[in-house]
């Protein structure tokens, strides 16, 4: 995956799929954890890691939650398809919804998930539903199960939809937040939904 200028990091780089894959593994060698329910999300570069390792670590991670970072990461080795659900505003300005920022984000948010829905052989276009302040793509009919989800968060920023309100300070440089959606709610709605099976 390229680092947020664009270039890719360089040959002997620490891998942070590795450390995350491993990062797993050591936690259930400790604790009791169901190996089948492991997700990930973060946001911006977090949700561009999200993505990263719902192709590189397919076989660890049951669905992933990119929130301002969906990417489609190539090439994409993940051995199944993969249920994404992701959540971006459009009026984010760092990564902005309709592509072409920095040297990492030179596509859209929606032709992202397109190509994550064609991994997982979803139907051909998304079922486009509206509520008060988003717009939610619907891919459906997958392979093994998996669904693609993309929220588009009318008005948003960089942030995260849903969360609790920050300070002017914040705002005034990542740009307006909504609750037209929790994003929390609905991820673990769809985290539970989606196990490794």
């Amino acid at each position: 995956m390229p680092l947020y200028s664009g270039k890719y990091p360089p040959a002997g780089a620490p891998s942070d799929v590795t450390f995350l894959t491993t990062l797993v593994r050591d936690l259930a060698g400790r604790y009791c954890i169901d190996l089948s329910r492991v997700y990930a999300t973060g946001v911006s570069g977090g949700g561009r890691m999200a993505s990263q390792l719902g192709c590189d670590a397919s076989s660890v991670f049951a669905a992933v939650a990119p929130v301002a970072g969906l990417r489609y990461p190539s090439p994409c080795r993940a051995s199944r398809p993969v249920p994404v659900i992701a959540f971006h505003g459009t009026a984010d300005f760092i990564d902005p919804f309709d592509g072409f920022g920095s040297g990492s984000w030179t596509y859209s948010v929606p032709e992202a998930a397109h190509l994550w829905a064609s991994h997982d052989h979803c139907a051909a276009s998304p079922a486009n539903t509206s509520g008060h302040g988003y717009r939610l793509a619907r891919y459906a009919g997958c392979s093994g199960g998996a669904l693609v989800e993309l929220y588009a968060i009318i008005g948003e920023g960089h942030e995260w939809p849903g969360g609790p309100a920050m300070p002017s300070s914040v705002t005034g440089i990542l740009g307006p937040q909504s609750d037209a959606v929790s994003a929390n709610t609905l991820m673990w709605d769809f985290f539970r939904a989606h196990p490794m099976s």
